[in-house]
């Protein structure tokens, strides 16, 4: 069997890729990471069942979350560096049975073996029934392809389960980006961890019906209200709330180390290590959200933010001309002479690229990026200005009056969510356009890499407030929930579904499914989608979201604004 992957909104066809990944994943990596979901399944089993007899490893909750993380969509492609974590996740999960059973937990079914004159004479035996995912173990790469073969996405027949299946499989990698994101600062929350194992786990379970997953795929939305809460609550008190500020867009005559992905203690660790160096700091992508915390404005050579969103880095790490430090997804493989000078670190990937680890204290060194940013041009400038971002929760709260009286006085009619992701699609230009002929009387409140559609446009203000509003990265999604819940207390609604309120969402990959189930737990109705309806949704399960919570697609930016300004 060949590889079947349609994770991300790119999917080939909008059905699936199967000879290799539009985001450049190649056969081989397709299958490790297969394989590596399967095995953290069984892992998963084996701790939940743990659980049920008190027993909590810290060590395995952060395995599966790592392992999950490690497999979104243009985050980890070296195969080496899978395999080794199957290797290690088997280790774990045969460590942590033998602790389960010893306490007395049942992995799985138990059979009675014998007869009745074996019971007459004592000589029945009980035998441990568990599921393949969590018995299954190899060591060599043989083995490990022979068994990726049987256990990818196409091994779940019934095509609604497999949808269901995957949509809560999707969730789950989207939350645990914000939960290792959280770890990383000392934030936990061993509730989540439990839900994951348990969800985990069902995912194997051919006991259970489309409805049940239904309802599991909902309760994956309400452990990533969870997630994104406690990720708000480590960044903000470990570098305080975001606030309005402007970020230049131009470049400096020193030398420079661009960082993307997503981690603020990367950032954090960099900018110290970089003092007095003369090399100066650029954020890219989703990282340009690290310019709003205000622990991060002492830095002096914290220069600006460089290029756009994920996909053009093939074009601008090129001109940059100093070193990358990628620190999440988005990733994208290349052959430009810039990977030379591309380094990865937590849990991205990219073979032939140093990698960074952290030492047993969470510390990493980046001298070695540091000493090779001091060899390099300065970069290339590929453009000039600024543009303005920090309108987290408690900045746009601290503007809640003026948005309350220009609401009351009609000089703000609706608010749009256009919160995700951004992407290499003709199609993705549709955004550009909606923001570029949105009325003037309307407000954007966006987050993720999705405002690079739309973030460096002119459009204006309403009473000084900015008509693109920045919470910042995807993550912070969590900002436009609690912006929107504040507007409800204020009017004294009953629910978001009655503010001047709509949804018009890109997504990409699997953090913007698991935003997407956190709005459906709280009954967030009639979002839009786009540049297409995700491929893994099959037409039932698609019919069941759009019947119960008006989940819809896009049309042409004419017709939908009209639809959205007349709900």
């Amino acid at each position: 069997m060949g590889m079947f992957c349609f994770q991300c909104q790119e999917a080939a066809g909008c059905k699936g890729c199967t000879v290799r990944g539009v985001c450049g994943k190649t056969e081989d990596v397709a299958k490790a990471q297969d394989l590596l979901i399967y095995v953290t399944k069984g892992l998963a089993i084996v701790s939940d069942e743990g659980r049920k007899v008190g027993i909590i490893d810290t060590k395995v909750d952060k395995y599966i979350t790592e392992n999950l993380f490690t497999t979104i969509t243009n985050a980890n492609f070296d195969k080496e560096v899978i395999l080794n974590r199957v290797r290690e996740t088997l280790k774990l999960r045969e460590d942590l049975k033998q602790r389960v059973i010893n306490a007395g937990g049942k992995v799985g079914e138990v059979v009675i073996k014998g007869g009745f004159f074996k019971k007459l004479f004592g000589m029945q035996t009980k035998e441990f029934i568990m599921p393949d995912a969590a018995t299954w173990s190899a060591q060599d790469e043989i083995a490990f392809v022979a068994k990726s073969e049987t256990v990818g996405v196409l091994a779940t027949k019934d095509e609604d389960i497999r949808s269901l299946r995957e949509l809560i499989m999707y969730g789950l990698k989207g939350l645990s980006a914000y939960m290792k994101h959280a770890m990383n600062l000392g934030y936990n929350d061993t509730d989540v961890h439990g839900f994951m194992a348990k969800a985990l786990a069902a995912t194997l379970d051919d006991n259970l019906t489309v409805d049940d997953y239904v309802k599991l795929a909902l309760e994956t939305g309400k452990f990533g209200v969870s997630g994104m809460a406690l990720l708000d609550k480590a960044n903000t008190e470990s570098y305080g709330h975001p606030e309005i500020t402007k970020v230049d867009i131009g470049v400096r005559k020193n030398p420079g180390i661009i960082i993307s992905g997503h981690d603020l203690r990367d950032l954090e660790m960099l900018l110290e290590q970089t003092k007095g160096t003369g090399v100066d700091i650029y954020t890219h992508s989703e990282m340009l959200a690290g310019q709003y915390y205000p622990a991060f404005k002492k830095y002096d050579h914290f220069a600006g933010n460089y290029g756009n969103a994920w996909w053009l880095q093939d074009k601008e790490f090129e001109t940059f001309n100093g070193p990358i430090l990628m620190t999440t997804n988005c990733v994208v493989p290349s052959k430009k002479p810039y990977m030379d000078r591309l380094f990865t670190t937590g849990a991205s990937g990219m073979p032939g690229c140093k990698h960074i680890e952290a030492d047993e204290n969470g510390h990493k060194d980046f001298s070695e990026i540091i000493e090779l940013a001091k060899k390099c041009k300065a970069p290339t400038e590929i453009e000039t200005g600024e543009i303005v971002g920090g309108f987290a929760h408690n900045q746009v709260f601290q503007l809640a009056d003026k948005v309350v009286d220009a609401i009351k006085s009609g000089a703000i009619k609706r608010f749009f969510v256009m919160a995700g992701c951004d992407g290499r699609m003709k199609s993705r230009n549709y955004y550009t356009e909606f923001a570029e002929k949105l009325p003037k009387d309307t407000i954007i409140l966006t987050a993720g890499c999705a405002k690079y559609k739309y973030n460096k446009l002119n459009l204006g203000d309403i009473n000084g407030i900015p008509r693109v509003l920045d919470a910042g990265q995807c993550n912070d999604s969590y900002s436009l929930v609690l912006i929107a819940l504040k507007l409800v207390e204020i009017f004294g609604l009953e629910s978001v579904n009655e503010l001047p309120l709509s949804y018009n969402i890109a997504w990409y990959e699997q953090k913007a499914v698991i935003v997407l189930l956190s709005l459906l737990h709280l009954g967030v109705k009639n979002i839009h989608l786009g540049p297409t309806l995700p491929a893994f949704l099959s037409p039932n399960v698609a019919k069941v979201l759009v019947d119960n919570f008006g989940i819809a697609g896009i049309s042409n930016v004419d017709d939908d604004i009209k639809l959205f300004m007349e709900s």
